[in-house]
């Protein structure tokens, strides 16, 4: 049977939808015609069925009839093919066949996809980029703002505990406060004009005993101005902790607050060692040197607004650690306060210690003395014998304590002396003189507790006890110069002020203990005080008091002398061994 099919040219292509109905006509040898009709698409042809079946016939004029209605269909079926493909062009119907057809971008740029893309990733970077600009400027001015708001009126931490028992005192102790406002210090004047910053080119090293009332000077100072222009924050042997201190006071939090602190990662390859090495030694002192330089920023903006510098109150700077880290620290402190002092925008003060819990050593102060070039320092010491008896009058008055007649107000002042801290606490007392021999006695035995003497002491206690007999050699030369001045002054008929303690050089206790390292122990337990012209006294007048209790008492130069002479001996006894030892190691 042969086959006769159509040519391929006379067929033009196209995307029929479903449902529509196609003919397709063949012409055989064998078969007069065959019809298909099918309603289902073309890309299903596997379900196509024959739908009629001619016998074949040898009439010519019919075979030659039925051709020319096979080529009428043929062409009419063409003809309706090419006008679903014109209409599928103009805009109809979608094909059905979409995922075999090319598409673009949502919104297309131009011909190419690719470009598009890339395009898009281009202006999304950029507009990452210039997102991150502006917040990193306005987090900047956010932080400079906020250091500003420090020095505001009213916002310091420090001043606000120190008023927060005033804001709920009673009426009694607001009288108390406007009975002791004519008790003002001669010291109060230069400590005001320090807080206001009216005393610029310089910064201030201010030292003292503990309980000399520097702290008060200071938050009245402070008050008078509403803390505007001021900070203060406290030292503390952890630099951690200063570092942590300091962003208080400076309301700064060391970029801890930044989103841009989720896209840093620290390199993997470091180890941990190295890590905590570079937290421990090198984190604090970077932080406290970015902070610092916020501030001098924010005190140059501050100088054009007010044309006032800002003034910042290191507290208690003796609690750093006398080691490399903390003398660092300190240094870094101080190179801060010479440039700021030399352009008159900060005058950076100092304090030496504050209030009763805290102990003032001396070692800061000669460590910033070797290069301190604007540096003034400034000693608060105590009362003079009539401004204390004075202050302790007024004390009692302000708080409805029976009157007190003066011969015990002055034995009460000669046993505690002018120190305000003691002074606070006698006039709290019903009894101020049994008071004031119960301060003496317990400091009697704080002492003998650190430099007790011990009779037939062991080699074990030897330092101990070299210690403790270079001290109470000084401690009697101060006795002895007290009761010597006291004569003098009695023998001449001066007045005679017994709450002035005895000094001697430093020069000259370095020869009476025989001992210089002892020196600085002794300043740093609170026992002996040594002041900015290098003169050396007891650390109060219970000391003293203390001390000439001791001394005075029978057989203590006795005591004294054997403990020395005990040290004597076992340290002539440990050259004999170890001469021996030499013998037999030479003789064999």
């Amino acid at each position: 049977m042969k086959v006769k099919s159509l040519a391929l040219g006379q067929v033009r292509p196209c995307l029929l939808r479903p449902a529509r109905r196609t003919t397709i006509a063949f012409r055989t040898s064998s078969w007069p015609s065959l019809a298909l009709s099918t309603r289902t698409p073309l890309t299903s042809v596997s379900r196509l069925q024959a739908t009629r079946r001619r016998p074949h016939s040898t009439n010519s004029r019919s075979s030659d009839h039925h051709d020319a209605h096979v080529q009428n269909a043929t062409q009419s079926s063409t003809s309706k093919n090419d006008n679903d493909n014109d209409n599928c062009t103009d805009g109809g119907e979608q094909p059905s066949r979409a995922p075999y057809v090319r598409t673009g971008s949502v919104f297309p740029i131009s011909s190419s996809t690719l470009f598009d893309a890339a395009l898009t990733s281009i202006v999304g970077l950029g507009i990452v980029f210039l997102g991150g600009v502006a917040y990193i400027a306005w987090y900047k001015k956010n932080v400079l703002d906020k250091i500003e708001k420090a020095f505001d009126g009213g916002y310091d931490p420090v001043l606000a505990l120190a008023d927060f028992e005033k804001e709920t005192s009673s009426k009694r102790l607001i009288e108390n406060d406007q009975s002791m406002e004519h008790l003002r210090r001669k010291e109060q004047d230069c400590v005001d004009n320090i807080i206001k910053g009216n005393t610029r080119g310089h910064y201030y090293f201010l030292i003292g005993p503990k309980g000399g009332g520097k702290s008060t000077l200071i938050l009245e100072a402070m008050r008078a101005i509403q803390a505007e222009g001021v900070s203060v924050l406290d030292a503390h042997p952890d630099l951690e902790v200063f570092r942590l201190r300091l962003g208080k006071a400076l309301n700064y939090e060391f970029h801890e607050d930044s989103q841009t602190l989720l896209f840093q990662r620290r390199d993997p390859k470091e180890g941990a060692a190295v890590l905590i090495s570079y937290i421990v030694a090198a984190g604090p002192a970077l932080d406290v040197e970015r902070a610092l330089n916020k501030l001098e920023k924010v005190a140059l903006r501050k100088a054009k607004k007010t044309g006032r510098p800002l003034v910042l109150v290191l507290n208690n700077v003796q609690h750093f650690n006398n080691n490399e880290n903390g003398r660092n620290m300190l240094l870094l402190l101080q190179q801060k306060a010479e440039a700021w002092a030399a352009s008159g925008i900060d005058p950076c003060n100092i304090v030496s210690s504050i209030s009763a819990i805290c102990r003032d050593d001396f070692w800061p102060c000669l460590l910033m003395h070797k290069a301190a070039n604007r540096m003034h320092v400034l000693t608060i010491g105590d009362l003079s014998f009539e401004t204390a008896r004075h202050a302790l009058g007024h004390m009692r008055l302000a708080r409805n304590k029976p009157h007190a007649d003066q011969s015990t107000i002055d034995q009460t002042v000669t046993l505690v002396g002018g120190r305000l801290s003691y002074l606070s606490h006698m006039a709290q007392m019903e009894d101020m003189l049994r008071g004031a021999r119960d301060l003496v006695d317990w400091e009697r035995e704080w002492l003998l507790s650190q430099i007790g003497l011990i009779p037939d002491c062991d080699d074990d206690v030897m330092d101990e006890q070299k210690w403790s007999t270079c001290s109470w050699l000084l401690l009697r030369e101060f006795v002895r110069l007290h009761k010597e001045r006291q004569r003098e002054r009695q023998a001449a008929g001066l007045p005679w002020d017994p709450t002035e303690l005895p000094s001697i050089p430093y020069g000259r206790c370095r020869q009476i203990m025989t001992r210089t390292d002892f020196i600085e122990e002794l300043d740093r337990t609170n026992i002996i005080s040594i002041g900015v012209k290098l003169d050396v006294r007891p650390d109060s007048m219970l000391i003293l008091q203390a001390a000439r209790e001791v001394v005075e008492e029978e057989g203590f130069d006795d005591l004294l002398q054997n403990v020395r002479d005990r040290i004597d001996e076992i340290e002539s006894l440990h050259r004999t061994r170890e001469i021996a030892v030499r013998r037999e190691k030479y003789s064999c």
